[in-house]
């Protein structure tokens, strides 16, 4: 029996401020100032995103995991990293 149907995510645009994700027919920009853990990283380790769940993002050479709904709506995901 199949599994349920789970929407690629596509990294849209890399720039020195952050990157945009296609996620769902939404792009939303992750600015390295908010997401410090992709600074530095290489376009590839960036680009390699993985989706396992419909609400889950990973990024294994990162080992970073993010939500989706963190990243739509970041005013309810207050505490912030630090690098």
């Amino acid at each position: 029996m199949p599994g349920n149907s789970i929407s690629a995510v596509e990294v849209t645009h890399l720039s020195r401020h952050g990157f945009g994700l296609l996620l769902d027919c939404r792009e939303f920009f992750l600015p390295f100032e908010d997401y410090p853990w992709f600074r530095g990283a290489s376009v590839a380790s960036i680009q390699r995103v993985e989706r396992p769940r419909q609400e889950h993002l990973h990024w294994p050479d990162l080992d970073v995991d993010l939500t989706v709904d963190s990243i739509g709506h970041p005013e309810k995901y207050p505490l912030t990293a630090k690098s």
